[in-house]
């Protein structure tokens, strides 16, 4: 059965985003933000305990050094900067799953560079070669040049689907600047189409082909954690 993954831990300082504690029981991995994007050590701490008492499998949500811009902006970082960024967001989160007694359970980039290493190869290397030496999974887009660098540099590769954002005919995401809320039957639709078919309709009508072993939603819209709900449903009826 395909797992559900949520990014979240997005919050930092006295400003809050997410519904962390509602979205939570409903998902199955919590890709954590590692500072970078959003974030800060009280939020990671907090959020690991949080995914940790519910027996959710954590993984880290790295990104580029971009806060201001929510880690949305192209930065065109040399590929050893990126994966020395990368392997410093990682590790720091891995300080916390220790503490708590708990391993790292794979790595999902974030924003803007997930979208770059797809269609990036020296990208998605540094990429890849940043999550190696943590011996877990890296999440990415089947296909694309995420899959091909993880094969290269010898990284467990899970395909991901999106259920919560549309698809260009080209069949890259399409990521609104400001999430507004989520049409639960048109995303419950989406992703019963990709369950059972394998494919999803991109924004032209163009059926798309999707391999995925997990299922990525997101904690910033306003109706996150209904849509958290809708799509655990979704999941669970189809086994």
């Amino acid at each position: 059965m395909a797992t559900l993954n949520c990014d979240m831990g997005e919050s930092y300082g006295p400003w809050s985003f997410g519904d962390d504690e509602g979205i939570m029981p409903f998902v199955d991995c919590a890709n954590i933000a590692c500072g970078f994007h959003a974030s800060d050590p009280l939020t990671m701490a907090r959020t690991v305990r949080l995914a940790v008492g519910l027996g959710k499998k954590i993984g880290a949500h790295p990104s580029l050094p971009d806060r201001e811009g929510f880690g949305r902006r192209e930065m065109h970082l040399q590929p050893e900067e990126l994966t020395a960024a990368f392997t410093y967001q990682i590790g720091a989160l891995c300080g916390f799953l220790r503490a708590e007694g708990v391993a790292l359970s794979h790595v999902k980039p974030h924003g803007i560079v997930y979208g770059m290493a797809a269609r990036h190869m020296p990208t998605a290397l540094a990429m890849a070669k940043a999550v190696a030496p943590f011996g877990v999974p890296l999440f990415g887009m089947a296909g694309t040049c995420h899959e091909a660098a993880a094969a290269e540099i010898g990284v467990p590769f899970i395909g991901e689907f999106f259920a919560d954002l549309t698809y260009s005919p080209e069949g890259a995401l399409i990521i609104p600047r400001k999430h507004s809320a989520i049409d639960l039957d048109r995303a419950a639709a989406r992703l019963e189409r990709a369950l059972k078919t394998g494919e999803v309709e991109a924004t032209d009508g163009t059926p798309l082909r999707v391999e995925f072993g997990t299922i990525c939603i997101h904690s910033d819209p306003p109706n996150a954690r209904a849509v958290a709900e809708r799509l655990r449903q979704v999941i669970d009826t189809a086994g």
